[in-house]
């Protein structure tokens, strides 16, 4: 898994190719890296936003308001679950769970959890990453 976040992390993403790659550099069968690649939210087979949010949307999420917040999101930002915006700004999807109840409705806006959800949070989040040069050295 470490070695899957390096690749991502200078790739954006894990490509097929990447992941035949990484399979013949390990020694082990192709479907093994593509189970792991596939089965985790956090490893992308496709490009995402620069700000990607994953929205939770398991048991307590759900009962604390995850479809209105990905309804929100869908409305704020003019695209739908897996899709990025024109701009290359923010991309979000759908996850199960994130292991943070507590903060439930919640989501991870790239590696960060954000809870406890509602417009105004989820406006402010928009806003911040929209210029993400006022957030450096705060």
């Amino acid at each position: 898994m470490p070695l899957l976040h390096c690749v991502q992390e200078k790739e954006g993403l894990i490509s097929p190719e990447t992941e035949k790659d990484l399979a013949e550099y390990l020694s082990v069968p192709v479907v093994h890296v593509h189970e792991v690649v596939s089965f985790y939210h956090l490893f992308h087979q496709k490009k995402i936003g620069q700000c990607h949010f994953s929205v939770c949307q398991t048991t307590a999420c759900a009962l604390r308001g995850a479809e209105d917040v990905i309804e929100y999101i869908q409305e704020r930002l003019k695209i739908k679950p897996g899709e990025v915006t024109p701009d290359g700004k923010f991309s979000f999807g759908i996850v199960e769970c994130l292991g943070a109840c507590e903060l439930a409705p919640m989501m991870q806006c790239n590696k960060e959890y954000k809870g406890f959800l509602d417009k105004k949070k989820i406006d402010e989040l928009i806003s911040l990453n929209s210029h993400p040069e006022r957030s450096e050295g705060s």
